[in-house]
């Protein structure tokens, strides 16, 4: 139907109802905005403050002479890690800590996320990060969900995500981005307003993931982390206010990055094995391969070559693989 004809028939619709359709839009309007404020007030309230995650992991194999990969996390609470109390659940500690074992070499974390950041926040993270490490190695970066909830426009929000991406590979730092998860899965988050939110979170992600391409970064699709796993356990893997994760919930998502992390420094032997096509593996134009990772969480993508190019008809090329999660240890 054009947009003349909808319009058309809006207006006769309008007409008929004597003005019902504007009160049934108001009415609409005004139960979003309540479900808004209802879920505001449920998430991360009471909570105490988010335990310091930040210094030098080590494991039993790693050389304590070497010198410490440098680890920025940057982004919102997600990185962060509200709601756990000890500092070794947070993702930045569990991220260090896997690496430090994986690598051989200890990992300095240096924490700059905080709660309620947006992309709009970025710029100023990473400049308190680079005053404290001028040469990171690699950025974890966890954003968009706050974009969401404030309803930040997503070309704002991916330009902003773009411009840190491409500023912290201009000094030669390594970035992994988190995009952002499925809302649509959160409980606190009641109908209609979820199905909005998830269909916004997933648009978002997919143009984080071309965006993060295109800066030189790679992305893991967080899609629906938050999904089958959380749902079918959610009192273990959410957290008291059934929005952000429970050490365990903290503990998946850490072990999803992990690997992407390793691979993005050079520490990932299966790098060298061909993508499995039986899978969906491959190199893909940047936005199929953006549309494909948002459907299955744990997804990456980062920037290939075909014959030498970076680039072919249809946009970047991008090599898309569905890394399979470090398992978690589980409890007893």
């Amino acid at each position: 139907m054009s947009r003349a004809r909808f319009a058309r028939r809006a207006a006769v619709t309008a007409a008929y109802c004597g003005g019902g359709l504007g009160v049934l839009v108001s009415a609409a309007t005004g139960l979003l905005i309540a479900q808004a404020k209802l879920a505001r007030r449920t998430v991360g309230r009471g909570w105490p403050a988010i335990p310091d995650s930040q210094g030098v992991y080590l494991s039993r194999n790693a050389l304590d002479a070497a010198k410490p990969i440098e680890l920025l996390m940057i982004g919102d609470s997600s990185a962060a890690g509200l709601g756990v109390a000890d500092p070794t659940e947070t993702p930045g500690a569990l991220i260090a800590s896997g690496l430090a074992s994986i690598a051989s070499r200890p990992v300095r974390v240096t924490s700059v996320a905080f709660t309620g950041a947006r992309s709009a926040h970025l710029n100023d993270q990473i400049e308190h990060a680079l005053a404290a490490v001028p040469e990171p190695a690699v950025a974890v970066l966890l954003i968009g969900a706050n974009d969401v909830t404030h309803r930040v426009r997503r070309a704002t929000s991916v330009r902003l995500l773009v411009d840190a991406v491409a500023r912290l590979r201009a000094m030669g730092c390594e970035v992994v981005v988190a995009t952002c998860p499925d809302l649509g899965t959160v409980e606190p988050i009641a109908q209609p307003l979820r199905y909005l939110a998830r269909r916004s979170s997933r648009r978002l992600a997919a143009a984080q993931t071309i965006g993060v391409v295109e800066a030189g970064g790679r992305s893991v699709s967080f899609g629906d982390i938050l999904g089958p796993e959380f749902s079918a356990r959610p009192r273990e893997m959410f957290g008291p206010d059934r929005f952000h994760p429970s050490a365990t919930g903290y503990a998946s998502a850490a072990m999803v990055l992990l690997p992407s992390v390793c691979a993005a420094l050079g520490y990932w032997p299966e790098d060298e094995i061909e993508p499995d096509y039986r899978r969906g593996e491959g190199v893909f134009p940047v936005g199929l391969a953006a549309v494909e990772a948002v459907e299955s969480a744990g997804t990456e993508v980062a920037g290939a070559s075909v014959a030498g190019r970076e680039r072919g008809p249809r946009g970047r090329w991008a090599l898309l693989r569905r890394r399979d999660p470090i398992p978690t240890r589980q409890p007893g």
